[in-house]
């Protein structure tokens, strides 16, 4: 099946909206960075095995999801309790080695909607301290003035279409000018609810 490109799309849209993990990168990305470094202090304050330790973590967000990762440890490990506040910490404000890259196929994307003169949203869930972290240790290529972010859990997180309607009101926009890139059931009802077009990040990948 041939890839979506931006020339693809319909060229009324004003506007894009963009979920940020596994949308515009790939999220595992960020979270094995994170593991990595939260496993390395373990090491430094238990005297652990870092490289057995990330292998755990990754190995349970691979079959059981981010939130099952440090239960794991507790149960497999044994890594005391005490350290949960550390991985949260590191999961909001760590400082990856690594700059986060953009998918190829969507940085084409938003660099031809910018070329193009439309607007571009970023609109994600999740806590907005971890979300702008990811922001910031992002390679964009000199796309950061052309980005607005919206963190939806500071009004109520999507499917709720608060934050959209919240978007379009504070950038003069219709429904019909929107186009919502998603990869999650949560964004179709989101842009179901709202009345605005939106297409699966699998067509442009």
């Amino acid at each position: 099946m041939a890839r979506l490109t931006y020339n693809d799309i319909d060229s009324r849209k004003k506007a894009f909206i963009l979920e940020l993990d596994n949308v515009l990168y790939p999220e595992k990305d960020y979270l094995y960075q994170i593991y990595y470094l939260f496993a390395n202090l373990l090491e430094y304050t238990e005297l652990t095995d870092a490289k057995q330790t990330t292998n755990v973590m990754i190995d349970t967000y691979i079959h059981k999801g981010a939130d099952a990762v440090f239960d794991e440890l507790v149960a497999t490990l044994g890594v005391d309790e005490k350290y949960r506040p550390n991985l949260a910490l590191l999961m909001d404000s760590g400082k990856v080695p690594l700059k986060l890259l953009l998918y190829q196929n969507m940085l084409t994307f938003l660099q031809e909607a910018v070329t193009d003169r439309k607007k571009l949203f970023i609109v994600t869930n999740g806590s907005p301290q971890q979300q702008l972290n990811k922001i910031k240790h992002m390679e964009w290529h000199g796309l950061e003035p052309y980005l607005v972010a919206y963190f939806a859990d500071e009004s109520t997180p999507k499917p709720e279409p608060d934050v959209l309607h919240l978007l379009m009101k504070e950038h003069n926009l219709e429904r019909r000018d929107l186009l919502m890139i998603e990869n999650s059931e949560r964004d179709v009802l989101c842009a179901q609810t709202t009345g605005i077009d939106y297409l699966n990040v699998r067509e442009f990948l």
